[in-house]
């Protein structure tokens, strides 16, 4: 493989750019491509089939387009659905991006955690898995947060969010009987680092925001 061969980066929208910044970081003169479905936006409403379905196919189509190095999925839900079907087809490295339970577990204090994702990524059986293996002892609280995408994607481009827009999208989390212990977050889509601020808002600025892009 040619040094030159590019990173490929892929999500549905701007979520991933919180992993080309990890990949900068590490890699400041690789060649990198970015690749956002917005067509596509958002994978979380989609069903399980329709992800995989479009991951598949437009990773194969980019991958011999670009013939990159390396493809990184930077996307929560189309890694905990797509990630091992995309691996089967193509003979290229591939890396994922998944709930950082394992950290969380290692960073709670309290023993209760929350994950903020979309519908798609918080019921997946790769998400039963990861609390399993690494949070058996903890009371991981799931929490669909799908209109945190748009926000994401709006405060992107520049726009102000509207007032009560971020802690309405996790309203049902904050009511949950045992939110009052809740001292860690995983931010299980990539988009939602870019509210960390709105989010510490909601939360208290002691809560523990941990997500993945420093995992890739």
């Amino acid at each position: 493989m040619s040094p030159a061969a590019p990173i490929l980066i892929f999500d549905s929208g701007v979520g991933g750019l919180t992993i080309l910044a990890e990949v900068r970081k590490a890699l400041p003169q690789a060649p990198v491509i970015y690749a956002a479905d917005f067509a596509g936006l958002p994978y979380g409403t989609k069903s399980e089939a329709e992800v995989a379905a479009r991951v598949c196919g437009l990773l194969g189509r980019m991958a011999e387009r670009y013939q990159p190095r390396l493809i990184c999925i930077a996307c929560n839900t189309a890694s905990t659905i797509a990630l091992g079907m995309v691996r089967d087809v193509l003979e290229i490295p591939i890396v994922g991006t998944v709930p950082a339970i394992k950290p969380a577990a290692l960073t709670t204090k309290t023993g209760t955690i929350g994950l903020l994702g979309t519908g798609a990524t918080v019921r997946q059986p790769y998400v039963d898995r990861l609390e399993a293996e690494f949070a058996a002892d903890k009371h991981l609280i799931r929490h669909a947060a799908d209109p945190l995408v748009p926000l994401a994607e709006a405060k992107m481009r520049g726009e102000t969010l509207a007032d009560g827009a971020v802690a309405q999208a996790v309203a049902g989390l904050c009511d949950h009987p045992q939110a009052q212990d809740l001292d860690t977050l995983v931010l299980a889509c990539t988009h939602f680092p870019l509210l960390a601020d709105e989010l510490r808002a909601v939360f208290g600025q002691d809560i523990q925001l941990v997500d993945g892009a420093q995992g890739i």
